[in-house]
């Protein structure tokens, strides 16, 4: 690809600009119907210019607040925070200005027409994060080209990390290697092409035409090296980021200072108790009694559904590895005959599964009813018990077996330091479609940086993943 090339694979900002300039007149139109209904002649206040110049200074905010920037668009927290502030920065001019020159302006269709205009914002915004995240995993979404620079080892792994989560929007399109690795006939690191060593490393970017130049883990590549590649990119367009050796650790845990003119990265312990967490089992407990109150009709209508398809318990118990290795009896409604266990030895050879677990897509045990029930994730309602109990959390890694648990090595132990959850990382990145290292990877990356806010979103991604009956059966 051309280095003329590389701007047609920038966002297309100009759309998105369209998008938010039609949000902010329908919330300026909210606003005005909403506080004086039907328009009506003779008004002193030309609401209509008014209506126009809030949308246009709130156009020239979002621009000023870098709203548009690639860096920030379909990266989620620091978009919405950007979309939030600059909605208050103009409230405020606003409130200022109108205070200054004694304006008539009514302040209720100001405050109804920012206010719906900033929702309206984060929701177009959020759908159109959505949709771009859809497009890049299948290829056809806006993603960065970046040439990443490296020793092998270190350039790989950055290239199984940046694939591992495509709707992230960075694709490895080059690697340049130290010049003793560089051999005399063309290379490549898996299917990525080697295009050129350390010493032309912007000659290389402009010949693929990337956008991104990702310098991950090499003792060539030392501060000097570093700083005159940051000259050298000057002026070009190319971006430059340093891609750490850690990974799995979420923003929250990272501080970075800058001491001795070393930008230093600090980062925090994990925490597995104190104040938060009792606040967190509070909520647990909480919110467990209020859906189980609320959903007795429902508990009860499957109940009399169960008995009604087979013979057998309505509820089916199972020891489980809760925390710190504690066993426990989890709670399901029974979705399979009542000699599953039996014919489990007859299934072994139709897993369809890597690692540990044991699923069969079209399993013969399962029950008329149990397969609605696990479409739909109905049967995990009673672990609710569980999580009053104090034995699990609404949101925590997969509760093992103890089978499991026997053949654990090394890392996947520290899953056991938090309570096992009815939803987690796991349930919302594909469930029963995960392969076994990406599940082990998704629970300990939780266990290492679990936040209220964090479990927040992961029961609001659930719902759409059982609406969406992802990895389920």
């Amino acid at each position: 690809m051309p280095p003329e090339a590389r701007g047609s694979q920038r966002v297309p900002t100009g759309r998105l600009m369209l998008v938010d300039a039609v949000v902010l007149v329908a919330a300026a139109l909210g606003g005005y119907f909403a506080r004086f209904g039907p328009p009506e002649d003779g008004s002193d206040v030309p609401y209509l210019i008014v209506g126009a110049g809030l949308v246009g200074a709130w156009l020239i905010s979002l621009k000023l607040l870098r709203c548009y920037d690639d860096r920030v668009l379909g990266y989620g927290a620091d978009e919405y925070r950007r979309i939030t502030v600059a909605g208050m920065r103009l409230a405020a001019a606003v409130a200022i200005a109108g205070y200054v020159l004694d304006v008539g302006v009514s302040r209720a269709f100001l405050a109804l027409s920012i206010g719906m205009g900033t929702a309206g914002l984060l929701v177009a915004r959020f759908a159109a994060r959505k949709r771009l995240h859809r497009l890049r995993r299948r290829g056809a979404g806006w993603c960065r080209r970046v040439l990443a620079v490296g020793d092998i080892a270190h350039v790989l792994e950055l290239v199984h990390t940046l694939r591992r989560e495509p709707y992230a929007g960075y694709q490895v399109v080059g690697a340049c290697i130290p010049d003793a690795l560089l051999a005399p006939v063309p290379q490549r690191l898996g299917d990525v092409p080697v295009v050129g060593s350390f010493s032309a490393i912007l000659e290389a970017a402009e010949t693929i035409g990337a956008d991104t130049v990702a310098v991950t883990g090499s003792a060539e590549l030392t501060a000097t090296r570093l700083r005159r590649l940051g000259w050298q990119l000057e002026g070009t367009d190319i971006d430059l980021v340093l891609a750490p050796a850690l990974t799995d650790v979420a923003g929250p845990r990272i501080h970075t200072r800058p001491v001795a003119g070393l930008p230093l990265i600090h980062v925090e312990a994990p925490e597995f108790r104190g104040a938060r967490k009792l606040v967190k089992a509070l909520i647990d407990r909480s919110a467990a009694l209020a859906v189980l109150t609320v959903a007795a009709p429902v508990l009860l209508l499957i109940a009399v559904v169960i008995k009604l398809d087979t013979r057998g318990p309505l509820l089916f118990r199972q020891v489980r590895i809760g925390q710190h290795g504690r066993e426990f009896g989890v709670y399901k409604f029974r979705t399979m005959v009542t000699n599953a266990d039996a014919l489990l030895a007859q299934l072994v050879g139709h897993n369809e599964t890597d690692g540990l677990l044991f699923k069969i897509r079209d399993d013969p045990r399962v029950t008329r009813t149990g397969r609605f029930l696990r479409k739909w994730s109905l049967d995990e309602l009673p672990q609710l018990l569980n999580v009053l109990l104090g034995q699990m959390s609404l949101v925590g890694p997969r509760p093992p077996l103890p089978s499991e648990v026997a053949r654990y090595s090394g890392d996947v132990r520290r899953r056991l330091l938090v309570k096992p959850g009815m939803t987690g990382l796991w349930q919302v990145s594909g469930r029963s479609d995960l392969p076994w290292e990406d599940g082990v990877r998704l629970d300990l990356y939780y266990v290492e940086n679990w936040s209220l806010a964090a479990d927040i979103s992961i029961l609001w991604k659930t719902v759409g993943a059982v609406l969406g009956s992802r990895g389920a059966y």
